[in-house]
C-alpha cells in the first residue's frame, strides 16, 4: 500500500495554513481530512479512487491503515481502519553534522541517511565547503531537504522522519556543542513534530562524537570507545562529516577539542555524499 506523511502543521502546499490533528487523538473508524500534499499526490498524480487503501504516518509513532472515502477537486477524506505500533526506528540514535554539497549529491546524502535511520542532520557550512546559502535561500532549501527526507520515509517504511536542521557555520555549531546549546531551527512542516519526546534526546550531550577523517599517525582507525558505546541501550552518536575539500586544520582542531574522535572507515577517501551512508551502515552493523 502507498504510504504518506500526514503533516500536522504547515503542509508546504497548504495555502490556508490549516493545522491538522495528530492521528493518535482520533478514534479508529473516524473520518480524516487529508492534507493538500496527500490529495495532490495520491488522488491526482496516482489517480486513487474511493475505496483504495493506504498508510498514513504523522511522525508521532506508528502508522495508520486508511481507506479513501470521498474525493473532490481540492479535498479528500479517509477512514482510519487500524493503528500499527511499529516505528522501525534505528537502534542507534544519530545526528550528523553534514557540510552542505551541491545539487543531487546533497539530496542523495539526505535520502540515503534517512533510509538508514538517521535521527537528525545538522546542515553546516565550512571553510572548504561548496555551499553558503544566502538568508533568503534558507527557508526554501530547508523545506526541500526536509521533503527529501520525508519522501525517503514514505518509501522505506520509517515512521519517524529525521529532523533537517537549518544551516549554520561549523564553528558556530561546535560552539553550541561546547555550550550544550542545542537550540535548533527546522522547517515549518516538522515544527510541531520536533517538540515530541522522541527527539528530546537530541537536546542532550551525545554518548560519543566522531569526525570522519584520516587518523593521525599511530591513531587507531576506529575509536576505542565505539564498541563500548554501541553496547548501551539506544546509544546516541554525533558524526561530523566535512566537504569534498575536507575540514580545515582549525575546524579539525576545534572538533577534536570537543571530543570528536577521528574515524576512518576503510583505506579509501569517501565522497561527502557516500560518507554518511557508509558510516550509518557500519554503526548499525556493529551494533547487532
Amino acid at each position: 500500500m502507498r504510504r504518506f506523511f500526514y503533516a500536522t502543521s504547515n503542509d508546504t502546499n497548504n495555502a490556508e495554513n490549516t493545522t491538522y490533528s495528530r492521528l493518535s487523538t482520533l478514534s479508529i473508524g473516524a473520518n480524516v481530512e487529508l492534507t493538500e500534499n496527500i490529495v495532490h499526490h495520491w488522488c491526482r498524480v496516482l489517480r486513487a479512487n474511493v475505496g483504495d487503501q493506504g498508510v498514513l504516518f504523522d511522525g508521532f509513532g506508528g502508522e495508520y491503515q486508511v481507506q479513501l472515502q470521498t474525493i473532490s477537486k481540492k479535498h479528500a477524506t479517509v477512514t482510519l481502519l487500524a493503528h500499527i505500533e511499529d516505528d522501525r526506528s534505528a537502534s542507534v540514535l544519530t545526528k550528523i553534522g553534514l557540510v552542505m554539497s551541491r545539487g543531487e549529491r546533497m539530496d542523495y546524502a539526505i535520502q540515503k541517511s534517512t533510509e538508514l535511520g538517521v535521527t537528525a542532520i545538522q546542515l553546516l557550512s565550512s571553510h572548504h565547503g561548496e555551499v553558503n546559502l544566502k538568508p533568503a535561500q534558507v527557508e526554501k532549501k530547508l523545506a526541500h531537504w526536509q521533503q527529501v527526507a520525508i519522501a525517503a520515509c514514505e518509501q522505506c517504511g520509517l515512521n519517524r522522519p529525521p529532523l533537517i536542521l537549518a544551516p549554520i557555520s561549523i564553528h558556530d555549531w561546535l560552539a553550541k556543542v561546547a555550550d550544550n546549546n542545542q537550540e535548533t531551527v527546522v522547517s515549518p512542516i516538522v515544527t510541531t513534530l520536533s517538540q515530541d519526546a522522541y527527539y528530546h534526546r537530541l537536546q542532550q550531550p551525545a554518548d560519543l562524537r566522531m569526525q570522519l577523517s584520516v587518523p593521525a599517525l599511530g591513531q587507531p582507525a576506529m575509536p576505542e570507545l565505539l564498541p563500548v558505546t554501541l553496547k548501551q541501550s539506544t546509544p546516541y552518536i554525533e558524526l561530523l562529516i566535512g566537504p569534498e575539500g575536507g575540514l580545515s586544520d582549525d575546524e579539525c582542531q576545534q572538533a577534536s577539542e570537543l571530543g570528536f574522535h577521528p574515524w576512518q572507515i576503510g583505506p579509501r577517501v569517501l565522497r561527502t555524499e557516500t560518507a554518511p551512508v557508509v558510516a550509518l551502515a557500519t554503526l548499525h552493523a556493529l551494533s547487532h
